[in-house]
């Protein structure tokens, strides 16, 4: 792979998946920048040792003014490799952060990428996260995770690095698609089934069980839905959507990743209900998606998701979980004549002057 320096700000992705690789791409869209991305795959080897690959493929000379990467890479370890960066200025931004993951066992290293994004922020000049609660729960946890080395701890680590902490959320680009509203004069279409929708990675750490077993006990009761499963797959696909497809296939109206964006806002415009059961979520751009195109959100009060929506939008137990969406069940009508949640302020058109600030680019 060939690089050259054209431009002043160079941009790092080191897992260009996802909400990683959207953020690329609207930066590529709105400013003058090289970028250098690793594709989205084995995230804990891109981790681990993209700093030393990006450190040989960037030019000997060069002329960068700012270096914007994401927290997945070890800025640390790239600085100590080509030291001819150390003259930039140094953003790092956290679509997430490792010291709060829901690990599933013990594992040798898990330790090593909390760490790493640790040294990230020290090393760098601007620190930025997508949501308060990233920014919160990384800054709060800093001290107990440094307190797990057995010896030789270093102290105050989390005071030097909040004075350069900031919160600059994700840019979500929301389609020009909006889902019309029910009135009480279509009252054949209000008696439709309501149409739930799960738009998120098909990991452990969203809490796919949560969502399948609220399901299976809303078929257990009788009750008339229905279902789109959403996301992205990876290499490990948890036991329950194979149990899930199965047991709700009278159900399912979409299974499995959309084939592009504007067919995953179209299926969007057809659910009424966007549900998130997720463990470890720090902004939540599919939800944001979904609920500008029309959806009603339904999250745990919990996580970025009381930043994002209101109360009456949010559940506090697996059985409020349930309550709500039996509800919803039982009087679609209801539902589908509410008022929109109002998400703009999270739009890419609306937070681009906070961007063009960060790149001088105005």
């Amino acid at each position: 792979m060939s690089f050259e320096n054209v431009h002043p700000n160079l941009i790092i992705e080191p897992f260009c998946s996802g909400s990683h690789r959207q953020l690329v791409t609207f930066i590529e869209e709105n400013y003058k920048c090289d970028c250098i991305s690793l594709t989205g795959k084995k995230w804990h080897w891109r981790a681990r040792c993209s700093a030393l690959y990006i450190s040989q493929k960037l030019p000997k000379s060069h002329s960068y003014k700012t270096i914007f990467a994401s927290s997945v890479l070890n800025l640390a370890e790239l600085l100590a490799l080509r030291p001819d960066l150390q003259s930039t200025r140094k953003i790092l931004y956290f679509h997430e952060n490792q010291l709060i993951y829901p690990i599933q066992r013990t594992k040798d290293g898990d330790y090593q990428y909390g760490y790493n994004q640790i040294l990230s922020s020290m090393v760098a000049d601007d620190v930025y996260f997508n949501s308060k609660f990233n920014m919160n729960s990384f800054l709060g946890t800093i001290k107990s995770f440094i307190k797990k080395i057995p010896d030789y701890a270093p102290s105050n680590i989390e005071n030097e690095i909040e004075m350069k902490c900031k919160v600059l959320y994700f840019p979500v680009s929301l389609p020009n698609i909006e889902k019309p509203m029910v009135t009480t004069s279509e009252e054949e279409k209000s008696k439709d089934p309501i149409h739930f929708v799960w738009p998120h990675r098909w990991e452990h750490d969203k809490n796919p069980d949560l969502f399948f077993n609220t399901l299976f006990k809303l078929l257990e009761e009788g009750l008339d839905f229905k279902v789109s499963i959403l996301g992205e797959q990876y290499e490990e696909i948890p036991a329950i959507f194979n149990i899930g497809k199965e047991r709700l296939k009278e159900k399912i109206q979409n299974w499995g990743f959309a084939e592009s964006k504007s067919e995953f806002f179209r299926i969007l415009s057809t659910c009424d209900v966007v549900v998130s059961t997720a463990i470890h979520e720090f902004f939540g751009v599919s939800m944001i998606e979904a609920t500008h195109i029309g959806c009603q959100p339904l999250a745990p009060n919990r996580l970025s998701y009381p930043e994002i929506f209101p109360e009456s939008c949010l559940y506090n137990t697996d059985t409020q979980l349930l309550s709500k969406m039996r509800k919803f069940c039982k009087r679609p009508d209801i539902l589908r004549r509410r008022e929109k949640i109002e998400v703009s302020k999270y739009s890419s058109t609306v937070l681009k002057k906070e961007y063009d600030e960060l790149f001088n680019n105005k």
